[in-house]
């Protein structure tokens, strides 16, 4: 596939169980006739023998370090140019030769989701148009208890652990002092339709395309 212009770049961002992927699933779908290219820098986590341990030995996910940053930026810039890549596709506590090899066509749309969207600057710079999801904590910690009980096998005492000592410092350090650097904060509770509205008008405003709902 030929790129005849530079693609446009949408970031979107959020603390854990803020609701990223579901927007980004929603998002994707109302782009008309275009499939965007979906870049998740999840597909960049190092093994777990290479993660940092926490001052009780216990493994932390949460941190920049946490993620290959040099692989994701090239990638991310080859697809940018119009280049296909190929990535792993991340599976929670799955071996390396288990993940699956995905490739990833070049769009003129580009929707990249991650914790650290504003955190890596070359990444963050990338963006025509970066969104911050902004969920309250209670609720994102409920949808994490939901998701690592029902499919990572996790006992409640674990996740609060992760969530006290990883998640929420993540989150402080990391992502929330970012947030008012966003192009669109997206409030993911009861005004979560009335915001997809505003956005969606934006996004159609910016890049010239009849978005659909």
């Amino acid at each position: 596939m030929e790129m005849k212009k530079k693609p446009f770049v949408v970031g979107i961002c959020g603390g854990s169980g803020a609701g990223k992927t579901t927007l980004l699933r929603r998002l994707s779908e109302s782009f008309g006739g275009i499939t965007p290219s979906v870049f998740s820098m999840d597909n960049y986590y190092h093994p777990i023998e290479k993660q940092a341990l926490d001052q009780n030995g216990k493994v932390n996910f949460d941190l920049p370090g946490a993620l290959d940053q040099d692989k994701l930026e090239a990638d991310l810039q080859q697809l940018v140019s119009g280049n296909p890549i190929e990535v792993k596709e991340y599976f929670f506590n799955a071996p390396p030769n288990k993940n699956v090899l995905l490739t990833i066509q070049p769009s003129e749309v580009i929707i990249v989701e991650g914790l650290f969207l504003f955190h890596y600057q070359k990444v963050f710079d990338t963006l025509d148009f970066s969104i911050f999801v902004d969920v309250d904590h209670e609720t994102q910690l409920d949808r994490r208890i939901y998701r690592d009980q029902e499919t990572r096998g996790y006992k409640r005492s674990e996740i609060i652990y992760q969530w006290d000592h990883h998640v929420l410092p993540c989150y402080q350090n990391y992502i929330e002092p970012y947030k008012e650097q966003a192009h669109f904060i997206f409030r993911n509770d009861h005004r979560a339709d009335e915001d997809f509205g505003h956005l969606f008008i934006s996004l159609s405003k910016l890049t010239k395309m009849e978005l659909q709902t």
